[in-house]
């Protein structure tokens, strides 16, 4: 549902032709509403088959011999059972690519692996949250989404390589992946990752959430140079060293909270952002989308949010997404 469409619409928005292959009776996601389906479907092509069906199975290999990739995001009996592997393609086309998004790998089984299931099982709930509270999921779907720029990228490069071929993403892989300094720390120093209060790094401080007179401050104070300017302005002393920082973590979040205390998040992010420190006022969704009007793009009716690719020359044709089975028989 949203893995392998925001793969497809991302290299549609980078000028692919992709054609979006339905069931007769339309992609699931058209269920859940006009916008959720705009969202992840812009700039493409709808064609319906029915793939349980031999005809169905033809016309795909039709498709397939005059392709670059497939991008298939099922389950792996499907993905199987319908033919939608390098294997069985492979005699329509044999340089085309063919990238498989599932849960666990394209031979790992069918267990359910919906987003929400994938970060609780990857760690990422787990390292989510106050530490005296329950896991917590992130408030959008960062295990699809992820999977999905990785499928991408993943396609991209096998077919940079001018050589045809299956990919694999799973979705636990990619989380695993993404929590790249967290496992190394366990894997290679025993050090099991845990919560600390406000989100807090587990290596630099002050790098969390942090309460002001009015909202939170997101404050990223990675080297020595940060701290410095941002301790002058705060009138904090001593702490000068990032391992001592790292230290004596208590007193250095003591100081600072105390410190931030006397303004606003909005007051702080307008001093510290000129000075070059990493800091931010917590914004909502609508905050966040009024302070970056560039971003938002218009699709038909749609008004969405722009590919975060932006390629010198290239300007994205931001085509609606497509009515089910818009383009039968153009393909």
């Amino acid at each position: 549902m949203l893995a392998g469409p925001y793969a497809a619409m991302t290299l549609a928005d980078l000028g692919a032709e992709v054609i979006k292959i339905e069931p007769p009776g339309g992609d699931i996601s058209r269920q859940v509403g006009d916008a959720y389906f705009a969202s992840l479907n812009r700039g493409k092509r709808s064609v319906r088959l029915d793939l349980t069906t031999e005809e169905g199975r033809e016309r795909l290999g039709g498709l397939a011999a005059n392709a670059h990739a497939l991008l298939v995001n099922l389950k792996p009996s499907a993905i199987h059972r319908y033919g939608l592997t390098y294997e069985s393609l492979r005699r329509w086309n044999e340089r085309i690519v063919c990238v498989a998004v599932t849960g666990y790998g394209l031979d790992a089984g069918d267990d359910p692996a919906f987003d929400y299931v994938i970060q609780a099982a990857t760690g990422i709930a787990a390292l989510t949250g106050d530490p005296d509270g329950p896991p917590t999921l992130p408030g959008y779907s960062a295990a699809d989404n992820s999977a999905g720029l990785t499928a991408a990228l993943g396609l991209l490069a096998q077919i940079v390589s001018a050589r045809g071929g299956q990919v694999e993403v799973s979705l636990r892989d990619v989380m695993l992946s993404q929590l790249n300094y967290r496992a190394s720390a366990y894997l290679n120093e025993g050090a099991a990752p845990r919560r600390l209060p406000g989100g807090a790094h587990s290596y630099y401080v002050p790098a969390q959430l942090f309460p002001t007179a009015e909202g939170h401050l997101a404050l990223f104070i990675t080297h020595d140079e940060f701290w410095k300017s941002f301790s002058r302005e705060a009138g904090i002393t001593g702490f000068q060293a990032m391992g001592q920082r790292a230290l004596r973590r208590e007193e250095v979040l003591d100081v600072v909270a105390k410190a931030l205390a006397a303004d606003t998040a909005a007051g702080w992010e307008a001093r510290l952002r000129p000075l070059g420190v990493p800091a931010a006022a917590v914004r909502t969704l609508p905050e966040a989308l009024a302070a970056a009007p560039e971003t938002i793009v218009t699709a038909g009716r749609f008004r969405l949010v722009r590919c975060p690719v932006r390629v010198t020359g290239h300007e994205p044709d931001h085509r609606p997404p497509p009515r089910l089975g818009e383009h039968d028989g153009r393909f």
